[in-house]
């Protein structure tokens, strides 16, 4: 009799056991969900953050990039008219030199 009932105590402590294995498996899992789930949303979020960073340098490279040919017009319009102002000078010296 006694062999049963230590068999019955011993099959209950397993059983027990096994349950209470299974819930904090359960528990850890879940928390571990959790964890990750938060790691991922801050990941993806920082890459938001830098996406929108890399989009704000591209607009202020193009930016950059229309006035830098803004610039050159000017400058090829100016180089123009120094030639222009070049030529009238030496017509000047030219006609105001002694004889």
């Amino acid at each position: 009799m006694e062999t049963l009932i230590f068999g019955i105590i011993t099959a209950v402590v397993g059983l027990c056991s096994l349950i209470i294995s299974f819930l904090a498996l359960s528990r850890n899992k879940k928390t571990d969900d959790r964890t990750e789930g938060k790691e991922s949303g801050v990941l993806f979020t920082e890459l938001g953050y830098i996406k929108k960073g890399i989009e704000g340098i591209e607009q202020r490279l193009e930016k950059q990039e229309t006035q830098y040919i803004s610039v050159i017009a000017q400058l090829t319009s100016v180089e123009s008219s120094v030639k222009q102002a070049h030529k009238r000078i030496d017509a000047l010296e030219e006609y105001h030199k002694p004889k």
